[in-house]
């Protein structure tokens, strides 16, 4: 017989920047095929965290979690009870005398059900579950903060007042397996099917090229359509690409027809990170036949936005800075150009961008036009930038209290859409939370609805050292609009997450937005590149979706530009951490074809 195991733990924290306990106190997993040899999941980082409390004003309250125990329920799914914890790790009030349960289908997406009342007035210790089949009851038996033990039983998870009274209990031991997994505090073990364990183990460890795939043979008549014969990239989790090929056509004489075998070499753009230091919130742009990169210019304290325009994605490494808007030219814009985003709406060019006339607390999001027929790199092409306003014509927050700022733009049919994060201070401190609205397209600064809230940092990754969902950006593919936002502090804890929605439904209704329990791209995603964040998409002349992003080359390094492309996943979402490496094994680049030259036409 086949066995597959999945181990759940925690993990010891480490410094702040490196590991904090809001990341350590979360359910990790690891898989074996032995029950001895593990491999952890997910880069070593957590899979399932605790959800934040919510105070009257708004605020949240963030929440660990301890001694996780996955066990499987009735149908075969999964459940996971676990001991919440304030945020890093010591005993939490509210949860004096109750346990988490979470339940989920295939151990990536969870439910959280909410706490479990064991009906005592002492702080849980340790816990454990299990399905009895012989009585069709969930057992629970737990130790508290005196030592005693108790045990207890639920019919159905589903009702948690439906818990029976608890009695006193012999006491347990939950036999946990050596790991040399790093930093891993183990819990307990399962096994699941192979099902669950492929799936699992395709969708928490990144793919490798392992193949390259050509036609054996093609009927051409030109150049132009050797070009468009492309390769298949094969990959470990069962996923492929798409990539052009530098044909050798030295050996085919193009005035004679024939048959011809000829070599090519698969073409992999390169981009060394950091590909520009000190230039964050990158975004570029496909204008004319031209690309357009922008960012925020930590360089001099966010004080200018520059924009680079090159013919090819490669050449804006090396392209020229162009001052396009400065804290000179405006009395309204005195600091602080953050998270410059170009957008093409209705067929002309637009910039959003947040500003401020003064202080941190009137930081406000902008939209700049290009005017028709204008050149980017010409700043007196560009108008003046209008603050963003409400469906009634008010501003969208009032400043000093509430700032806005990193407001994106995507279209779906004939809708046209905003996205972006507001954080209120006053009258008190209530984090960055992201919204949509729908605008229309000939005044892209200006609501026609309501705003609706889309998340808030409820998260231990999302609250680590301040309370931030920002940064938002649509991918859009034929079935779904991908909204991937960033998350944290901007330091070496920043990371990029992922809110995703049906293209059909109703993007205004919050409950058709699915949000990831845990992030794409984080410090452990990529060796070397810390606090990725603030992402952004562009399309090139190939179909390849690429990622711009920006990281730190070393834990406090300066943020730095990089750009990775985008591969799909087994159920089509986007990965962001396919390494240039594993993207093109360079041994498989080299591919050969057969060609049969015919008459032109």
């Amino acid at each position: 017989m086949s066995y597959n195991y999945i181990l759940c733990y925690t993990r010891t924290p480490l410094e702040n920047l490196i590991y904090s306990p809001k990341l350590a106190y979360s359910m990790h997993l690891a898989y074996s095929k032995d029950g001895k040899d593990f491999q952890a999941l997910n880069h070593n980082s957590g899979v399932l965290f605790a959800k934040a409390t919510e105070n009257k004003d708004g605020t949240l309250n963030a929440k660990s979690l301890k001694n996780p125990y996955l066990f499987q329920l009735r149908d075969g799914s999964f459940g996971v009870i676990a001991i919440r914890t304030e945020a890093t790790g010591e005993p939490d009030p509210e949860s004096k005398g109750k346990v988490l349960l979470f339940t989920s289908s295939d151990l990536l997406d969870y439910e959280e059900l909410g706490l479990l009342d064991l009906q005592t007035d002492q702080y849980i210790q340790d816990i454990a579950c299990q399905y009895d089949a012989s009585t069709e009851l969930y057992i629970i038996s737990w130790q508290d903060a005196q030592g005693e033990f108790y045990k207890t039983h639920l019919q159905d998870l589903g009702d948690l007042k439906g818990i029976a009274k608890p009695q006193v209990s012999t006491a347990f031991a939950i036999e946990s397996p050596t790991c040399d997994v790093e930093g891993a505090v183990p819990r307990n073990l399962i096994t699941v099917s192979d099902e669950i364990a492929d799936r699992l183990v395709k969708k928490l460890t990144v793919p490798m090229n392992i193949g390259i795939e050509v036609p054996k043979t093609a009927a051409i008549s030109s150049k132009e359509e050797l070009v468009e014969i492309k390769a298949t990239a094969l990959y470990s989790d069962g996923t492929k690409a798409v990539k052009s090929v530098d044909w050798n056509t030295e050996g085919i004489n193009w005035d004679q027809p024939g048959t011809y075998n000829i070599t090519g070499e698969v073409v992999q753009p390169h981009f060394p990170f950091p590909l520009v230091i000190n230039r964050a919130d990158p975004c570029v742009t496909k204008w004319k036949g031209k690309y357009y990169f922008v960012s925020t210019n930590d360089a001099d304290h966010n004080n200018t936005l520059y924009i680079r325009e090159a013919d090819t994605l490669t050449g804006l490494a090396q392209a020229e800075d162009v001052l396009i808007l400065d804290t000179k030219t405006y009395p309204e814009i005195k600091g602080l150009l953050w998270a410059p985003e170009l957008h093409i709406i209705d067929g002309e060019l637009y910039l959003f961008h947040a500003a401020t006339p003064g202080e941190f607390f009137w930081q406000q999001a902008q939209v700049m036009h290009l005017k028709t027929g204008g050149n980017p790199l010409n700043a007196s092409d560009w108008s003046r930038p209008k603050r963003v306003l409400r469906q009634d014509g008010s501003y969208l927050c009032e400043a000093g209290k509430t700032i806005s700022l990193d407001m994106t733009y995507f279209k779906i049919g004939d809708e046209h859409y905003v996205s972006w994060s507001q954080r209120q201070f006053v009258p008190v401190d209530q984090g960055a939370w992201l919204y949509i609205a729908k605008i229309c397209p000939k005044k892209p600064w200006q609501l026609i609805n309501e705003p609706v809230l889309l998340s808030r940092p409820e998260y231990g990754w999302a609250n680590n050292n301040t309370f931030v969902d920002e940064g938002p950006f649509a991918l859009i593919t034929s079935d779904k609009v991908f909204l991937t936002y960033s998350s944290a502090l901007v330091d070496a804890t920043y990371v990029v997450a992922l809110l995703s929605a049906d293209l059909d439904s109703d993007l205004m209704d919050p409950a058709n937005w699915r949000k990831g329990n845990y992030p794409l791209l984080t410090s452990r995603s990529v060796p070397g590149e810390f606090g990725a964040g603030h992402n952004a998409y562009v399309i090139d002349g190939q179909g390849t979706i690429w990622n711009t992003y920006h990281a730190r080359p070393g834990v406090d390094g300066p943020r730095s530009t990089g750009i990775r492309r985008v591969h799909f996943d087994i159920d089509g979402e986007p990965r962001l951490d396919l390494t240039e490496e594993r993207d093109l094994n360079q041994e498989l680049a080299n591919v050969s074809i057969e060609v049969v030259l015919g008459k032109d036409g």
